[in-house]
């Protein structure tokens, strides 16, 4: 389990981050969990850091957070890059739901 994180059944998801100051709440799928658990520490500092940019504005684009819209996909998807992965997801209302963590050449080919 990542550190911070909670479980919320009721979603099949895992809270990541929330405060007053900050108008999106993250949330992380198991299909994420799994994923990240098996990557390198440094790697796994990289994503929470990019995780928390998604808190402040998960829309744009920034330095040290690389985010696109992913065109042709319903719901709207989007990505944020992270070195050679891509961390997938979708924003309903104040809720941004990370859904997966892809590694660029081996995954990314076509999302839909």
């Amino acid at each position: 389990m990542i550190n911070g994180i909670r479980s919320l059944p009721r979603l099949n998801l895992f809270h990541l981050m929330s405060c007053d100051e900050m108008p999106y709440v993250v949330l992380v799928s198991q299909t994420f969990q799994r994923k990240y658990q098996q990557l390198p520490n440094t790697l796994q500092n990289q994503i929470k850091r990019s995780l928390g940019e998604l808190n402040k504005d998960p829309f744009t684009s920034r330095s040290k957070c690389d985010m696109k819209v992913l065109n042709e996909t319903h719901p709207k998807k989007y990505r944020v890059r992270v070195g050679d992965y891509r961390i997938i997801y979708i924003i309903i209302k104040q809720e941004v739901s990370v859904i997966d963590l892809l590694k660029r050449e081996l995954e990314c080919a076509r999302i839909e």
